[in-house]
């Protein structure tokens, strides 16, 4: 009887300490949510679903252990509820190999009917590491406007790191960072390079304010994100 009752008891503890962990992993959650709102931070990818985003061109997007990841390609997932300017953009990504492709898509003018029209009206903020292994030069170097400007740094991580890019909309400069160093700091009107592939942007202004995006390149470029979040800039 007497280990009968050890045993109950040691069920009962075991119990209470997963109840106790589960309940310090939901806490720090709602802590970190807490502290994205009270930092002015507000965030489109709630890790559970797609709610708000949709899917434009080949391939999808799905959600699982809190991540986005892709099957197929080359597609757009884009946030639909509005346009974003003056803010700053956090995306948290890994890529899945040491390199793969994919983008954020800014500047977006119209909602997206198909994938190429933000590449070649919008701008993609380029996530690629090693862009010569497919023939593309520095101006296709993650946390570049693809094809539009070269990189000040080259601070992009390999999979599976973990990076954090932030891009910020202020007016008619966009300037980018990724893990904390300045890749990218373009105001509209300087000079750019003429274009050298038919899939590269169409040259000229984009507006002040569009919609954003996350490509999936294709199944042997798979990018994850578990972050999405909008920051409006300080007046």
């Amino acid at each position: 009887m007497n280990m009968i009752k050890k045993l109950i008891v040691k069920g009962l503890c075991l119990s209470a300490c997963f109840v106790f962990l589960l309940g310090c992993s939901d806490v720090k959650a709602q802590g970190d949510i807490n502290k994205d709102t009270a930092e002015g931070w507000r965030q489109l990818f709630n890790g559970k679903d797609l709610n708000g985003w949709k899917q434009v061109g080949p391939g999808s997007r799905y959600v699982k252990d809190g991540l986005t990841g892709s099957h197929g390609g080359m597609g757009l997932l884009y946030w639909t509820k509005e346009k974003f300017s003056n803010c700053t953009i956090r995306v948290v990504y890994k890529m899945q190999k040491s390199n793969s492709n994919s983008g954020v898509f800014i500047r977006i003018p119209i909602e997206p009917r198909e994938p190429w029209m933000p590449v070649f009206y919008g701008y993609e903020v380029q996530i690629d590491n090693h862009p010569e292994t497919s023939g593309e030069n520095e101006y296709h170097v993650t946390g570049t406007l693809y094809s539009l400007t070269k990189p000040l740094a080259k601070p992009g991580k390999p999979g599976p790191e973990w990076n954090t890019m932030d891009i910020t909309l202020d007016g008619l400069r966009t300037i980018v960072y990724v893990n904390g160093q300045k890749v990218t700091d373009y105001t509209e009107g300087q000079p750019t390079p003429a274009r050298k592939f038919d899939f590269e942007p169409y040259h000229g202004a984009r507006p002040l304010a569009g919609y954003i995006g996350l490509q999936n390149h294709g199944d042997n470029d798979i990018v994850f994100f578990k972050e999405v979040a909008v920051k409006p800039l300080k007046k």
